[in-house]
């Protein structure tokens, strides 16, 4: 298991296999940088390569690995 599969499973919160906007959301809260919603969907959409309107593991993965 890599580094970013285990942050990507901490960032999870429901445990689907992807991050969602509200995960992103509630994942800003927590580190002290609230943002909203708009700004964590666009987030979504910038990493989501396969237009699902989520972040899998490996759109993740590829974004930490840059």
């Amino acid at each position: 298991m890599s580094d970013y599969t285990m942050t990507f499973e901490l960032v999870d919160a429901d445990n689907d296999g992807r991050i969602s906007a509200v995960e992103l959301v509630r994942l800003m809260e927590v580190l002290g940088q609230p943002v909203t919603l708009e700004a964590a969907q666009d987030g979504v959409r910038r990493l989501d390569k396969d237009g699902d309107g989520l972040i899998d593991v490996e759109e993740f993965g590829a974004f930490i690995q840059r």
